[in-house]
C-alpha cells in the first residue's frame, strides 16, 4: 500500500490548516520533514518542519501521530496542524512530494482506505460527504445518523437474512444426497416475502432523499395574482422582480431557502393562460412541467377567480390573493386567504406551509434512504426476490431460485459494500453438519 498525503482541510487562508498522511511511510515523511518520527502515540508536538532536501524552514508545526488500525484510515496517519496561509500548506506539500515514496492522495482516497479497512462501511462513507455537505440543522444530524451506521445496519441484517436463504436453497441443490429437510426452497419463502415488505417501506420513504437533495415548491396559477409577491415573502429578499404588468415571469426561477430546518426551493413560475408569443409559450409549458414534478405546489389565484378541477391535485396549498379588496369575503374550506399588498395571512402562510412541509418530509430518528444509489440497489434486491418468489409458486427450476437470491444479495451487499460469497458456505456447514 503506498503512503498518501494531501491537505485535509479546504484550501485557502486561515489560522490553520491541516495536512494528513496515511500508510506504512507515514513515519518516514515526518521525520524526513521533522528530523524524528512519531513520538507519543495521539499527543500533539511542536515541530520545526523543513524542506527534505534544502533543509529550508516550511512552519512550525503541531504534529499528531496515530499507529493503525487505531487511526482514521486504519493505517498509520500523521497529521501536520499548519499555520493557514496558501504558501506555508503549499511548501509542505511540496516538501512531502520529494520524499521517496509518497504521492498525492487522489480525491476520497483516506475515506476509500478506511472503507476498505473495515474502518466503517460504504453507507457511513457516504454519510462524511453528507455531513461536509450539509447546508441545514436537518442534514446535520440526518449525516451524523448515517455515519454512525443506522441504515448500514439494517442493510447488514437484511443481507444476512439472505445469505441463510440463499443458504439453504444452495444445500437443496449441492448436496441432494445428504438427509436433508425436504422442500427447503419453500420453507424459506415466507422469510423472503417478509423481506420484500419490509424493503417496500423503505422504497416508499423518501424524506430521506429529500432532506438531503432539498425539497422543491412550485407556485403556480394565472398571471399577475401576486405569485413573485408570495415567493419575495418567503424568500425574506427580493428574490424575483414584481410588475404589475401580466406575464412578467417567462422562466421557472428558482430561490433556495430554509424552512423548519429543512433545504427548501421555492419555484417561481410562469403564469398559466393562452400564450400571446412563443417566448411565454415556452414559459408556460415549463411552468406546467415545474409544477408536475414538484414535490409540494401552492395554488394562487385572487378574489374573483377560480381554478379548474384539472389543476388541482391532492396536497395543493390553495392561496387566495387581493383579500384586501373584499375583506368581508368567505372563503371556502381549504382556501387561505392572503393580501401581499398588506402583508394580511402571509405570516399564517408560512406556518402551513412549514406545517405542510415538515408532516410530508420531516426527520425521523429511524434510518431512512438517503441516495439514489441506495435506492437503485434495493429496487434490484426486492425485483430479485419477487422473481425468486414467483419461481417457487410456479415450481420453478431451483437453481434459477438460487440465481435470483443471489442478485438479491448482491444488491443489498452493495449498499454498504460488503460482498463475501464465503459467509454461505459458513451458513451451510453451520446449520447442516454436512461433511461431518
Amino acid at each position: 500500500m503506498e503512503t498518501i498525503f494531501a491537505p485535509a482541510t479546504a484550501r485557502g487562508r486561515g489560522g490553520v490548516a491541516v495536512v494528513r498522511v496515511s500508510g506504512p511511510d507515514a513515519e518516514a515523511a515526518l521525520a524526513g520533514l521533522s528530523g524524528r518520527g512519531i513520538g507519543t502515540i495521539r499527543q500533539a508536538e511542536v515541530r520545526s518542519l523543513s524542506d527534505p532536501v534544502s533543509g529550508e524552514l516550511l512552519d512550525r508545526a503541531l504534529v499528531l501521530g496515530f499507529r493503525g488500525p487505531h487511526s482514521f484510515t486504519g493505517e498509520d496517519v500523521v497529521e501536520l496542524h499548519l499555520h493557514g496561509g496558501l504558501a506555508v500548506v503549499d511548501s509542505v506539500i511540496e516538501g512531502l512530494g520529494k520524499i521517496v515514496g509518497l504521492r498525492l492522495a487522489e480525491p476520497g482516497e483516506f475515506t476509500r482506505r478506511a472503507v476498505e479497512n473495515g474502518k466503517f462501511d460504504l453507507a457511513a462513507a457516504e454519510g462524511i460527504a453528507d455531513l461536509i455537505e450539509a447546508e441545514t440543522s436537518a442534514q446535520r444530524r440526518q449525516a451524523l445518523r448515517q455515519m454512525a451506521g443506522g441504515f448500514g445496519e439494517v442493510c447488514d441484517g437484511w443481507r444476512d437474512r439472505l445469505i441463510k436463504i440463499l443458504a439453504y436453497v444452495e444445500a437443496e441443490i449441492d448436496f441432494a444426497d445428504e438427509d436433508l429437510p425436504s422442500d427447503l426452497s419453500k420453507s424459506v419463502m415466507p422469510g423472503v416475502t417478509l423481506l420484500i415488505d419490509e424493503i417496500s417501506g423503505f422504497l416508499a420513504d423518501r424524506r430521506g432523499e429529500k432532506i438531503r437533495d432539498g425539497i422543491f415548491v412550485a407556485v403556480v396559477g394565472p398571471p399577475n395574482v401576486g405569485k413573485s409577491s408570495l415567493v419575495n415573502f418567503l424568500a425574506r429578499r427580493d428574490a424575483v422582480i414584481v410588475s404589475e404588468e401580466a406575464g412578467t415571469t417567462r422562466d421557472v426561477v428558482e430561490v433556495r431557502m430554509v424552512l423548519g430546518g429543512l433545504p427548501v426551493t421555492i419555484c417561481d413560475t410562469a403564469g398559466l393562460r393562452e400564450a400571446t408569443g412563443s417566448v411565454e409559450k415556452e414559459g408556460i409549458r415549463r411552468a406546467r412541467m415545474t409544477a408536475e414534478q414538484a414535490d409540494l405546489r401552492i395554488w394562487m389565484s385572487c378574489v374573483g377567480e377560480g381554478k379548474s378541477a384539472e389543476d388541482v391535485r391532492s396536497g395543493d396549498l390553495f392561496v387566495l390573493n387581493k383579500l384586501d379588496m373584499e375583506p368581508d369575503l368567505s372563503l371556502e374550506e381549504g382556501q387561505i386567504g392572503i393580501s401581499v399588498t398588506t402583508g394580511q395571512g402571509l405570516e399564517a402562510l408560512s406556518e402551513r406551509l412549514e406545517g405542510q412541509i415538515l408532516t410530508l418530509f420531516g426527520e425521523t430518528e429511524a434510518p431512512v434512504v438517503t441516495r439514489e444509489r441506495h435506492r437503485t440497489e434495493l429496487r434490484s434486491c426486492k425485483g430479485a426476490l419477487q422473481s425468486a418468489v414467483s419461481l417457487v409458486e410456479r415450481a420453478g427450476d431451483v437453481s434459477l431460485v438460487a440465481e435470483e437470491l443471489r442478485r438479491a444479495v448482491r444488491a443489498v451487499g452493495r449498499i454498504t459494500g460488503r460482498v463475501d460469497v464465503e459467509e454461505l458456505l459458513d451458513v451451510v456447514f453451520r446449520d447442516f453438519c454436512i461433511g461431518k
